[in-house]
């Protein structure tokens, strides 16, 4: 069940990679066709190359590197705005929101709530793959389900966005081997201080789509790479009727896009995916084995 899940969590937003780098937000074409492949190709060549063939402190960040290196290409093909960099201040308080409770829209949001928690399992298990240790037993699903909810209550008392379980940073770990949760409260606590800094932020969103498309491309990648991994490490016979209907519906579901309406609540993506796989695994019967008669024929 796991592992067609994880590909469907990398796979679902391939399309969203894809676009970004040719250069396309929101069905439009925000850069150039033919500059946005150069340039997407151009990350995507540096960041693969580094992370094979770098050294191993190069090895830890390729990722930045990739984006570093596109960076400076695209200011030389003259695709960086660089005048909101110029124009943002040094410091700068993020803007707070007057949170209000709306016992409403609360319960319109309760029957949601399921797809991002299916989808934060996944992503539990997906990168306990990558690091080698079982996050569902320790610390357990119910202190990261806790946590991955504090987090949304926090985001929307300063007035941010509902966050969720991001699946691109499951590829970095994959790329870069940094799996130390330390490391990860560290570099939480760093972005959390350099919101404060308005170049910074401005330095961010001056990034153009192409650059971040070539990074996105790989990330996303190697997360259905992920889930194949799964599959074979657990030597799922796909021969049989059941793992075969299991992994072809969910795949299917999930890249294709379908969604479910039920009154005014939606399930699509990874949280459809998923509960169809767990119903599919509960009533579809085990294969049995084949008996072997005393003569030795099946």
């Amino acid at each position: 069940v796991i592992g067609p899940v994880i590909m469907v969590i990398g796979l679902s937003v391939a399309v969203v990679a894809s676009q970004m780098a040719m250069g396309q937000a929101g069905g439009n074409q925000a850069v150039d066709y033919a500059q946005s492949l150069l340039l997407s190709g151009f990350t995507f060549a540096v960041t693969v190359v580094v992370a094979v063939f770098g050294s191993k402190m190069m090895k830890l960040v390729p990722i930045l590197i990739g984006v570093g290196a596109g960076y400076v290409a695209a200011l030389l093909m003259g695709l960086v705005d660089t005048a909101p960099i110029a124009a943002a201040p040094w410091f700068a308080v993020p803007h707070f929101e007057t949170p209000q409770i709306n016992w409403q829209a609360a319960l319109f949001m309760l029957p949601v709530a399921i797809a991002p928690a299916i989808e934060h399992i996944g992503g539990v298990m997906a990168i306990g793959k990558v690091t080698g240790k079982d996050y569902a037993k320790d610390p357990g699903l119910d202190k990261t389900l806790a946590g991955d909810g504090l987090g949304v209550c926090v985001a929307g008392l300063i007035g941010g966005p509902p966050v969720t379980t991001y699946g691109e940073v499951t590829g970095a770990v994959m790329i870069t081997k940094n799996g130390n949760p330390k490391i990860m409260t560290w570099a939480a606590i760093f972005a959390i201080c350099m919101a404060f800094f308005g170049k910074f932020n401005a330095f961010l969103a001056s990034i153009p789509l192409p650059v971040m498309g070539g990074i996105m491309i790989l990330l996303f990648g190697t997360i259905a790479s992920l889930g194949l991994k799964t599959l074979i490490d657990a030597k799922v016979d796909l021969m049989q009727p059941k793992n075969l209907v299991i992994v072809s519906s969910v795949l299917t579901t999930g890249v294709g896009g379908m969604i479910i309406k039920l009154g005014s609540v939606s399930f699509a993506g990874v949280g459809l995916c998923a509960v169809l796989a767990i119903i599919l695994n509960w009533i579809l019967p085990d294969e049995k084995p084949a008996e072997t008669l005393p003569g030795g024929e099946i």
